[in-house]
């Protein structure tokens, strides 16, 4: 027993793997970061962005070494509080949170800003799994799980839903997804998504015959490399009232679902920016890629540090970059199924899932949107965009799961020790 204790100190803790991904998508998020912040360093150090990137994710490194030596029953006691705190900054934000784009989704304390609904989204998925893992059943799930988990989930995605059409989307999936890893009765996953198609249709009527024209990317024209923090005072007449999205959600649909071919002479490159730009990024990137910090493309695509760092990175590498980035997060995923398969209880194992599940279905959503396969949704790229809130929160996330997978492997340890 002693021998078998003093070989495993020496080993890294935590899972080796998910440890090497997180430590790529790092590597990869800094240096596509400091190629495509290069336009913001005008009147600034050009290694500004660099350093306050690496410090953040510095600090996401810091918050993911905490979680990790946490128990994971402590999870089952902060999600009270984290869906009661999070639900009431969605509350706060929807009335009076800084509008940033035509939408609030940033709360301020301090003169710090982030956004509730990337803690709103992980307070949802422990609560799910803690229904899941308590009324589990032999080889299903107590049916009541099913309203349960709904009457959890559904005000914290229609309060998302008013301002982040994209996010509120991102986590109903992943809530019906870990209604299906749960065992949750096909029965009532099928009701579920049946009322969810009509809703949706309804929706879209409801957006096509309410939504007004309006042109979203006109907000930043100003410098459409960042945020507007403010939007002039024509704007913020469309903003008003609670159909205030609609409008947007319209317009980004319009764009794309046309599928006319505009010619090179006629096409708008300021009202079409971030497709068109996007798109000029993957077909000059020739396969190859043109190098590490030699895009052009991030000098002229809004976003290009965040939303369309998919982009800048087939761009600068070419598809072997695209792939590369793509197998991490199907590698993050896979392994992550993997050490919850090792897990004795239910509750740890779902929970890892659920997180698993949050980030690589933000990413998957990212690419598409970035090689033009989806409508713009202003999804970041997890790990690897540029971000506060959203950095952190994932990080937190890989936190969760190093924690599971040394309790994991601290059990296969001690059952190799008692055969």
């Amino acid at each position: 027993m002693e021998e078998e204790v003093k070989k495993t100190k020496g080993k890294m803790k935590g899972d080796t793997i998910i440890w090497a991904v997180f430590f790529f998508l790092c590597i990869i998020s800094i240096i596509e970061v400091f190629s495509a912040t290069s336009e913001l360093t005008n009147n600034t150090s050009y290694l500004a962005p660099l350093l306050k990137h690496s410090m953040l994710l510095a600090v996401g490194v810091l918050f993911l070494i905490i979680t990790m030596n946490i128990d994971c029953r402590y999870f089952k006691i902060i999600t009270p509080f984290a869906l009661l705190v999070s639900f009431i900054m969605l509350l706060i934000t929807s009335m009076t949170g800084n509008e940033i784009n035509g939408a609030s989704r940033w709360f301020d304390i301090g003169g710090v800003q982030f956004q509730p609904s990337e803690i709103a989204k992980g307070a949802v998925i422990l609560a799910e799994v803690m229904i899941l893992s308590a009324l589990q059943d032999g080889d299903t799930v107590d049916k009541r799980a099913f309203k349960y988990i709904l009457w959890v989930s559904v005000p914290f995605i229609l309060l998302i839903f008013r301002e982040n059409f994209s996010t509120a989307a991102l986590l109903g999936l992943v809530v019906i997804l870990m209604m299906f890893i749960g065992r949750v009765p096909m029965k009532q996953i099928g009701k579920l998504l049946g009322v969810i198609m009509l809703t949706g249709m309804l929706g879209f009527a409801a957006i096509w015959a309410l939504g007004e024209n309006t042109d979203e990317e006109a907000l930043a024209k100003n410098d459409p490399r960042v945020r507007t923090e403010t939007v002039d005072k024509q704007d913020k007449k469309k903003t008003n009232g609670i159909l205030h999205r609609f409008g947007t959600w319209k317009n980004r649909i319009k764009k794309f679902a046309n599928d006319e071919e505009v010619p090179p002479a006629k096409f708008d490159l300021d009202k079409d920016g971030q497709v068109a730009h996007a798109n000029i990024a993957i077909a000059s990137s020739n396969l190859v890629g043109k190098g590490p910090g030699n895009s052009v493309q991030r000098d002229w695509l809004p976003q290009a540090f965040s939303d369309f760092i998919y982009a800048i990175i087939i761009e600068e590498t070419g598809l072997w970059g695209a792939f590369i980035v793509c197998l991490l997060y199907l590698i993050l995923l896979f392994r992550t199924a993997k050490i919850a398969s090792r897990c004795a209880y239910s509750f740890p194992a779902l929970l890892i899932m659920g997180l698993a599940l949050l980030m690589v279905t933000q990413a998957i959503f990212n690419m598409m949107v970035a090689v033009g396969l989806a409508p713009v949704t202003g999804q970041p790229l997890p790990l690897i965009s540029k971000g506060g809130t959203s950095t952190i929160i994932n990080c937190i996330y890989i936190g969760v799961i190093m924690s599971v997978s040394c309790k994991a492997k601290k059990r296969e340890e001690c059952c190799k020790v008692e055969q």
